[in-house]
């Protein structure tokens, strides 16, 4: 079979990162999180007292930031190292990162520094890459374009079940607040808005079990594969 690029946009909180995760395991592919990668830029500014309010000065750092992502010897799940650190429980649960992440990536310098490492990333296909402008951006010769989305309140359950399981406190409603910020800010912003590609296949994952979306959209994968298209 031969290997396709996977793009896979939609709104923060409805699953993307599972189940580009999902598709990778199950195709051996790669997979590439892109918004692991805004998440560690903002860390980094946070973490170096850089103000996120201040293009210049988030521009004039960009040079010391180094993103990669490596593999768990145990649990073979995918972690985000920023220059060297592994990252990934911080970039997740801090909420300030999560509070700032969509005024980070509004900046046009910060999104140019990442697009152009992730489409390095995805140069020989085989990959499953999520964020919020891939199938439009990134990678628009995408063979599949998927866009997630699900109902706001859903996608707040979801966020709150995961923050506390790590350990993290916080209320429903304070949760579905930040979403519409995000919501609301990836949406407007100037560069890269989040949308849906012509091409896209939307899929509303609302009432899908993760097992039955990634069924979906393996058979979506199978016909591309063997149509050749």
């Amino acid at each position: 079979m031969k290997k396709i690029t996977i793009a896979i946009d939609g709104y923060s909180s409805c699953g993307k990162s599972t189940l580009a995760k999902q598709l990778a395991k199950t195709l051996a592919y790669r997979y590439a999180d892109t918004g692991a990668m805004y998440r560690a830029v903002t860390l980094y500014l946070f973490q170096n007292q850089i103000d996120i309010h201040h293009p210049e000065m988030v521009i004039s750092a960009l040079p010391q930031i180094q993103i990669s992502f490596g593999i768990d010897k145990d649990t073979q799940e995918q972690f985000t190292l920023l220059n060297g650190e592994n990252v990934e429980n911080e970039i997740r649960v801090n909420p300030r990162v999560a509070s700032a992440v969509s005024d980070v990536s509004s900046i046009s310098e910060v999104r140019r520094f990442l697009v152009k490492q992730q489409q390095a990333m995805g140069s020989e296909k085989g990959i499953v890459m999520d964020g919020r402008d891939i199938g439009t951006v990134v990678f628009p010769q995408a063979e599949l374009k998927l866009f997630i989305t699900a109902d706001p309140k859903i996608r707040a359950q979801r966020r709150l079940d995961e923050l506390e399981e790590k350990g993290q406190h916080t209320t429903f409603d304070e949760v579905l607040a930040n979403l519409e910020k995000r919501d609301h800010m990836d949406t407007t912003r100037a560069d890269s808005p989040l949308l849906k590609a012509d091409d896209a296949i939307e899929i509303d994952n609302s009432y899908l079990s993760k097992e039955e979306q990634l069924e979906k959209v393996l058979q979506l994968v199978k016909g591309l594969q063997v149509s050749g298209n």
